[in-house]
């Protein structure tokens, strides 16, 4: 009988204690927002990891970072930055525009140059734009002798 009443408690929880009509419709897209500026080394050392910072505006506060669009063909890398933009709330979306930085880990496993191309919206006429970074791949870090000047 304890069993009977537990399942039948178990049953009665299951299936009245998660409504689905009762859940806020969280409606959401996705959207690629252009790239701002980018802080890069100058070089990479083969087998070292960095970690690469790219500024972006945030239209207000519906817009959440969700991850970077990260594309590789040979040692071409074309990044862009892709935002969560919730449309139940765009009567409550509040605030101005707002600069917003984020970073990703970049391992460098080859030994040429690496080409960066960072998203950076469309043109008049629909073609995409990108900031273009050359990146030269070092054996080992380059160290100066001489001393550093004021």
């Amino acid at each position: 009988m304890k069993k009977f009443a537990l399942l039948a408690v178990i049953f009665i929880l299951t299936f009245t204690s998660c409504s689905l009509d009762d859940t806020v419709n969280d409606s959401f897209i996705l959207e690629v927002l252009p790239i701002e500026s980018v802080e890069m080394p100058e070089y990479f050392v083969h087998g070292e990891t960095y970690e690469i910072f790219v500024t972006y505006t945030k239209p207000n506060s519906c817009y959440y970072f969700n991850d970077f669009i990260y594309e590789i063909d040979g040692h071409e890398r074309t990044i862009a930055v892709v935002n969560t933009v919730y449309e139940t709330n765009t009567l409550n979306c509040e605030g101005d525009p707002e600069q917003v930085s984020v970073n990703f880990d970049f391992t460098v496993s080859g030994t040429e140059t690496y080409l960066f191309k960072f998203y950076q919206g469309e043109d008049n006429y629909g073609e995409d734009q990108y900031y273009l970074v050359e990146v030269p791949v070092m054996d080992e870090r380059q160290f100066s002798d001489q001393p550093a000047k004021d």
